[in-house]
């Protein structure tokens, strides 16, 4: 098979797929996948890391797309996606996928900072068009190498293919023709990557941002004319230089009529309860577990009395923190995820403020910690698990173990509770007549012909006064 094949197959497939190729189960999880993606942006508009970047980015000099959770902000398309993609990661709330990756939060941005400058507004069925094209993409590339399956050590998965899917997904909605779509995926693929090292610190929200803005830049310049290399993602020299083990495959040819086999149709999201990195969620319900067995049989008991925790967990250098000093540290930190769930019976937003993680019952108990890395705890997200022992002072033993958390693909949370996690996350932002039109608006995006209230409505900011507020509560 000529190599050039794949990369033609991908620009064929960007360009070609249309809404009819849409099943109903690919809308139904891109319409959860963007309301969850919108509520933990909002939420992350309260960050330091998204307001640092923000007024980096407003030393821009043309303003076009609104920035999210900040009435009367506005910024280049570019920079907004930026700035509402490092929103959207800043907290590690939003979703992840298998092989791993957290794919819509490199997608949405970018999508809804383009659609507001379109002399035609996009109908929602084509955003969710393109924001489908964007998360196909990036999974059909990690489907191309053994190690992207496994929790990454090397480099960030979004900013490796969560700039390719904002390509893809922009270029989709420009209407952009094979050629250039192949352009588009070139010039990103020249943007892509991100070391791992940054995990747990301020930049790893970047890596979201880059993806969403570096992918619509690249679109925008294809439109433009600019060429890249067009067999980016047949070569080990292009897309293949991040995977030693890259193999690609070119995907099946797209007709107006033909059935088109969907990665998001046969591969569920997982939707986080807490924002914290995906393993900590075996962790925190093995410790939920495990402390209701110990206040089961000693209702009254002080925890204090547990003498050693032992933690079984897969082998992962950047989620062994046995004594996290910021809140990013603690959301990637098995111990204090565990810790916290001991002693408070739930891990939430608020458990990794200031006042929560200097607490000294807390730092006592991270004390007790052990890690274990059985050999059949695999470093993936599809096979690893969490078994916890908690010893007493009294040298009683009480084990739990979690196979699959509630939130995960196999295990996904139920329309009330994804629901019920977004007015959480948007009220800290929105009113409730606002939280309810976007509600609304995203569950009607696939008969909806005008979805410029959606980018409208997350401009909103209940505790920011602005000129334009007396529109606030009508637009509901």
């Amino acid at each position: 098979m000529l190599l050039w094949l794949i990369t033609e197959s991908f620009g064929a497939a960007v360009s070609c797929l249309g809404t009819s190729h849409l099943t109903d189960e690919v809308i139904r999880r891109s319409k959860r996948m963007i309301l969850d993606t919108l509520g933990v942006g909002l939420l992350g508009t309260s960050t330091p890391v998204f307001n640092t970047v923000l007024q980096c980015s407003q030393l821009s000099f043309f303003n076009v797309s609104y920035v999210w959770g900040r009435p009367g902000f506005s910024l280049p398309p570019h920079y907004a996606a930026f700035v509402n993609g490092v929103a959207v990661h800043s907290m590690d709330f939003d979703d992840t996928w298998h092989p791993a990756t957290h794919p819509s939060g490199a997608v949405l941005p970018a999508l809804l900072a383009l659609a507001e400058t379109l002399p035609v507004k996009p109908s929602g069925l084509e955003l969710l068009l393109a924001f489908s094209v964007g998360i196909e993409v990036q999974g059909r590339l990690l489907r191309f190498s053994k190690e992207a399956h496994n929790i990454p050590k090397r480099f960030h998965p979004p900013a490796v293919v969560g700039i390719m899917g904002s390509a893809a997904a922009t270029a989709k909605l420009l209407g952009l023709p094979a050629a250039q779509s192949i352009a588009a995926l070139a010039i990103a693929c020249s943007s892509a990557g991100a070391p791992m090292a940054n995990a747990a610190t301020q930049t790893k929200p970047l890596h979201m941002g880059n993806a969403a803005r570096g992918g619509l830049e690249a679109s925008q310049l294809a439109l433009l004319g600019l060429e890249g290399n067009t067999q980016i993602l047949d070569l080990e020299s292009g897309f293949g230089a991040f995977y030693p083990d890259y193999v690609p495959h070119p995907l099946a040819e797209v007709t107006p009529t033909s059935h088109y086999s969907w990665v998001l149709e046969v591969q569920n999201i997982a939707q986080k309860r807490f924002p914290a990195h995906l393993g900590m969620h075996w962790v925190a319900d093995a410790a939920i577990e495990a402390r209701a067995k110990f206040l089961d049989k000693y209702p009254n008991a002080d925890l204090s009395q547990i003498k050693k925790i032992t933690l079984r967990v897969p082998s992962s250098r950047y989620v062994d923190c046995p004594l996290p000093l910021s809140e990013h540290q603690a959301r990637h930190s098995f111990q204090f995820n565990c810790c916290t769930a001991l002693l408070d019976g739930e891990v939430t937003v608020d458990s990794f403020s200031k006042s929560q993680m200097n607490r000294s019952a807390l730092k006592e108990m991270l004390r007790k910690v052990r890690l274990e890395n059985p050999q059949d705890n695999h470093s993936s997200f599809e096979k690893m698990y969490c078994e916890i022992a908690v010893e007493t002072t009294q040298g009683e033993t009480f084990y739990a173990r979690c196979n699959t958390f509630y939130g995960h693909w196999r295990k996904p949370l139920s329309h009330e509770d994804l629901v019920r996690k977004f007015r959480a996350n948007a009220s800290t932002v929105l009113t409730a007549d606002v939280v309810e039109g976007i509600i609304y608006t995203v569950d009607r995006l696939d008969t909806n012909q005008d979805c410029s209230m959606l980018w409208s409505y997350m401009h909103f900011n209940k505790h920011v006064m602005h000129r334009d507020e007396r529109r606030y509560s009508s637009l509901a």
